[in-house]
């Protein structure tokens, strides 16, 4: 009789009730257990339904079947699978070739029935650890499932908060485009009275720094007049320039009567009054007073002496008027308060205008927050405007949810870009692509992968790939339903 009559003979003698979970072979699961049920002809079809055999040969020690179906309970089939019950902790199927091999595989101890090594049962305590466990995870799950509503209901609130707050600003930017219309006009009906008492008092300053000037000229030219008429016969003759070594136009060191011609303008001597309005407008940038009796720096050729004046010398010119009397007086007290009033227009209208334009950033970057996808129920919203960072051996990396992503050296330096926000590639996988391109390679990116937790935190970053980098990230917000943990099966009994 095979080893199942045997069992179950076992289990009537001994008064143990016999139940569809109990009455199977050794290493078969309950679920199984109706296909090794004996037929009306006592015989076993393989599981693969390559054989039939007599029902006495299962778990004979002798490998029937070819895929290792008839022997469950031994290590006959090197294919065959043994059900570890493990009542108290979690089922679990090893192969067959394991069974009575010295080894303590199954917490029952069920696979070393042969006795080759004692095993201790120890399924309900790892039982209890893996409840403890699953509790916990239940627990954290659980605690992150509230928060997640309460961020559901948080983001929400800040949604119609920021629709809201675009409504008022829209509202404000029309007020003040219509207040900005009649500030301009202010200040164009303050500027004009305020840009002709300026020009009219720039022009009075013109006129007097021109008329000083022309003054001033004039009693140069008066004066290097008499300097250059040096016979005193109220003229200036070709042979008064010569001296000068600042009209030798080919720069040969001598200034030949042609050159001392030509900055007469042709004629062979000058009147003060020719002198002063023809001649002295085009020499006065390079005439140089000479001073009698002393040597010059540069000695020209031999000339003939004209008169008893000895060599002269050029000298420095005297030095320009002051800065301070070319400086504008100040505006009038009418001109000053004309200024003031422009001023105040001015000042008016361009903080109109500052905050017009302030108004528009602040309402695109509302915008761009409500356009925004932050996941189903808007659940991730709150992650918005906050920054994480993880640390390892040698960088630390940071995530600002729905901006970017950063790696910096640990040890202090430049802050590498490693992606902008992107996109999302499922409900817990975020893009954040498009940063800093890579030597030689492509623009850096990183994957985010979301999962459930009690808090928010970066735990993990790594590289799988050159450039292509990798976050792990935990937060509440991914604690919906479909995240909840896995629970293993735990059976209570036979």
């Amino acid at each position: 009789m095979g080893e199942y009559m045997y069992f179950v003979c076992f289990l009537l003698v001994f008064g143990v009730r016999v139940n569809a979970e109990i009455e199977r072979p050794r290493g078969v699961s309950i679920s199984m257990a109706s296909k090794y049920e004996p037929n009306n002809k006592q015989t076993f079809q393989c599981l693969d339904g390559s054989a039939q055999i007599p029902y006495e040969h299962l778990n004979d020690d002798y490998c029937d079947c070819a895929d290792g179906s008839d022997e469950p309970g031994t290590s006959a089939c090197t294919n065959g699978r043994f059900h570890c019950t493990n009542a108290g902790y979690t089922p679990k199927n090893i192969q067959s070739s394991r069974v009575n091999d010295g080894v303590c595989d199954c917490c029952d101890g069920s696979d070393e029935y042969e006795g080759k090594i004692e095993c201790v049962n120890n399924c309900k305590e790892l039982g209890k650890k893996l409840r403890e466990e699953q509790d916990e995870k239940r627990r954290l799950h659980e605690e992150g499932f509230k928060k997640r509503e309460g961020f559901i209901a948080e983001a929400s609130t800040l949604m119609e908060g920021k629709k809201l707050k675009i409504k008022e600003l829209e509202t404000e930017k029309a007020e003040i485009q219509e207040k900005l219309k009649e500030l301009e006009a202010r200040k164009t009906e303050a500027e004009g009275p305020e840009k002709e008492a300026k020009d009219k008092h720039e022009q009075a300053w013109k006129e007097q720094k021109d008329a000083r000037e022309k003054e001033r000229q004039a009693g140069k030219a008066r004066e290097a007049f008499d300097d250059l008429d040096l016979n005193k016969d109220g003229f200036v003759d070709v042979f008064e320039i010569i001296p000068h070594l600042e009209f030798d136009i080919d720069s040969n060191g001598i200034v030949s009567e042609e050159e001392a011609k030509e900055h007469l303008e042709d004629h062979e001597k000058v009147d003060y009054e020719e002198f002063s309005s023809k001649i002295w407008g085009n020499i006065h940038s390079i005439y140089k007073k000479l001073v009698p009796d002393e040597p010059q720096q540069v000695t020209p050729p031999p000339v003939e002496p004209q008169g008893d004046t000895g060599v002269p010398v050029p000298t420095e010119e005297p030095q320009e008027e002051s800065a301070e009397e070319d400086k504008m007086p100040e505006y009038d007290e009418e001109t000053k308060a004309l200024i003031a009033a422009a001023d105040e227009a001015r000042k008016n209208y361009e903080e109109a205008d500052k905050r017009s334009r302030d108004i528009d950033g602040e309402i695109t970057t509302l915008t761009s927050y409500l356009n925004t996808d932050y996941g189903k129920d808007q659940a991730y919203a709150v992650l918005r405007d906050n920054c994480y960072e993880y640390t390892d051996r040698e960088y630390t990396y940071k995530l600002c949810p729905f901006s970017t992503a950063s790696q910096r050296p640990k040890s202090g330096g430049h802050e590498t870009n490693l992606g902008r926000w992107g996109r999302w590639e499922n409900d817990k996988t975020q893009v954040y692509d498009h940063g800093q391109n890579c030597w030689n390679g492509p623009d850096r990116s990183v994957k985010i992968h979301i999962t459930c937790g009690p808090d928010h935190q970066l735990t993990n970053a790594y590289e799988p790939s050159r450039c292509e980098y990798a976050f792990d990230f935990i937060t509440p917000c991914a604690c919906d339903q479909h995240s909840q943990p896995q629970v293993k099966e735990i059976r209570d009994e036979l």
